[in-house]
């Protein structure tokens, strides 16, 4: 074979190999909570990456989750997502956002390290005390949840402009309770309002997702793109990163 031709062959192997080896991918955090002066620098759903300078001014505060878990940043100074030195919260993300989680419960709530508000064990659960849009597996059977166990209640709940009523029944011990799907069938931004005697009324919107991210930062830009904000809420505190 030619030299000039053996030249050829192995420059174009050399550069398909060169073609061939993709670029270390970077590491994303995204934005579920500011306040204060740098808020519209640093809006809700805007991604960080692993090695950006987070420049915060007096008064700032900064929630953002990432693949490891959920960090606060308060200012002002400079942060980066990458000086982590806290314990990774990829468990409890895997446990929060477990599918075909329906079975029934007598105990099961977060309640966050510093002895916050009682919050859903699964992200996919429907809070009974909670309006707003409410973001659901497509796959997945809906389940109401409330954040006590004690005593026996009936929920009303009635389509928003429709006549028909179905009743979820919690049991004493229970903090779940069956959606009754044939009564009230649900699809991509209906709405319904839960009530109970003596209790202000509550609208859910459901958003249906066809599949569910396996990584925080895309499952909370699923979120915020949905409006599912109180979900965000709740996946911020269960993954939050305590740093040393």
């Amino acid at each position: 074979m030619p030299w000039g031709r053996v030249t050829m062959i192995a420059a174009a192997v050399s550069g398909a190999a060169f073609v061939l080896v993709p670029a270390a991918a970077q590491a994303t955090g995204v934005v579920v909570a500011t306040s204060g002066p740098s808020a519209a620098k640093y809006p809700v759903g805007r991604k960080v990456a692993d090695d950006e300078r987070i420049v915060l001014a007096p008064g700032d505060t900064l929630t953002v989750l990432d693949s490891r878990g959920t960090r606060i940043f308060k200012g002002a100074g400079t942060y980066s997502l990458n000086q982590q030195a806290g314990v990774s919260k990829t468990g409890a993300f895997a446990l929060l956002t477990r599918e075909r989680a329906a079975q029934r419960m007598r105990t099961g709530a977060v309640r966050g390290d510093l002895g916050g508000p009682v919050t859903r064990p699964n992200l996919w659960y429907v809070d009974v005390g909670s309006s707003g849009a409410t973001c659901v597996p497509k796959s997945d059977e809906i389940r109401l949840w409330r954040s006590t166990s004690q005593g026996d209640a009936t929920y009303s709940i009635k389509p928003v402009g429709g006549n028909r009523t179905a009743q979820a029944m919690f049991h004493d011990g229970e903090m779940l309770a069956p959606w009754d799907a044939k009564a009230l069938p649900v699809s991509d931004g209906s709405s319904f309002v839960i009530s109970q005697p003596g209790a202000a009324e509550r609208t859910v919107t459901f958003k249906l997702l066809d599949s569910v991210p396996d990584q925080p930062d895309a499952l909370a830009e699923d979120l915020i793109s949905h409006g599912c904000m109180a979900q965000i809420d709740v996946l911020s505190q269960a993954t939050r990163v305590d740093e040393n």
